[in-house]
C-alpha cells in the first residue's frame, strides 16, 4: 500500500534538493542539443536504478535498532542541509555529444551522464535516509523517482525559464532548511523514544 503523505513528503525533499543539483543543468544542456524524448528516457531510467539502489540501503538501515537509526538519519539530514548551504555555485559541465542523434546514442548518453553523476550524490543519500525514516520502501521510491523525473522534465524542456524566475539560491535555502528541521526531528525523536 503506498502512502501518499510519505510519497509527497519525499517527493517535495528530493524536488527541492535536486532542483539546483548539476544534473538539472546537464539535463538543460542535452535537452537544447537533441531530442526531449530521447534525453528524457536515458536520464529517467538513470535515476529509477538510483533511486532503486538508494531505497536497498534505506532498508537495511531499518533492521537497526528505531534510536540508531533516527540518530543517523539525523545526522545525515543535518550533513546534507550543511553541503547545500555550503556548496559553492558550478558551472556548466562539458557534455560530450554523440556522434548521431539515434535514440540509443542519446538516450545512453543522458543515461550514463546520470548515472556517473549522481552515484553517492546528496539525492541518493538523502533518498536511503527517508526509507530508513519511514520504513516505507515502495513510497519512498515513488516520491523519489517523481521527484528527479520532475526535475529533469524541467531541465530538458523549461529549465532555462524557471531559473530565470526562481533563483538557484532560493531554492537550496529552502531545500537545506527543510533537510535541517527533518534531521533535529529525527535526533529528536531518537533521544527522546516513546515509552514502551
Amino acid at each position: 500500500m503506498i502512502s501518499f503523505t510519505v510519497t509527497a513528503v519525499v517527493f517535495g525533499v528530493v524536488f527541492l534538493a535536486e532542483l539546483p543539483d548539476k544534473t538539472a543543468l546537464a539535463g538543460l544542456v542535452l535537452g537544447t542539443r537533441y531530442r526531449a524524448s530521447y534525453v528524457f528516457a536515458g536520464v529517467a531510467a538513470a535515476f529509477a536504478l538510483h533511486v532503486a539502489l538508494a531505497v536497498a540501503a534505506g532498508s537495511v538501515l531499518t533492521l537497526l535498532p528505531q534510536q540508531i537509526v533516527q540518530a543517523l538519519t539525523g545526522v545525515l539530514f543535518l550533513g546534507g542541509a550543511a553541503v547545500l548551504l555550503l556548496k559553492k555555485d558550478e558551472g556548466d559541465e562539458e557534455i560530450r555529444r554523440p556522434e548521431d542523434q539515434s535514440f540509443w546514442k542519446v538516450a545512453g548518453a543522458g543515461f550514463m551522464l546520470i548515472l556517473v553523476a549522481e552515484f553517492g550524490d546528496l539525492t541518493q543519500i538523502m533518498t536511503a535516509n527517508l526509507a530508513a525514516r519511514y520504513d516505507d520502501p515502495l513510497s519512498v521510491g515513488l516520491g523519489a523517482v517523481l521527484a528527479l523525473w520532475a526535475v529533469a522534465g524541467l531541465g530538458i524542456v523549461g529549465g532555462k525559464a524557471l531559473m530565470k524566475r526562481v533563483p538557484l539560491k532560493i531554492v537550496t535555502k529552502v531545500a537545506a532548511l527543510l533537510m535541517l528541521g527533518l534531521g533535529l526531528w529525527s535526533l529528536w525523536e531518537a533521544l527522546n523514544p516513546p515509552p514502551s
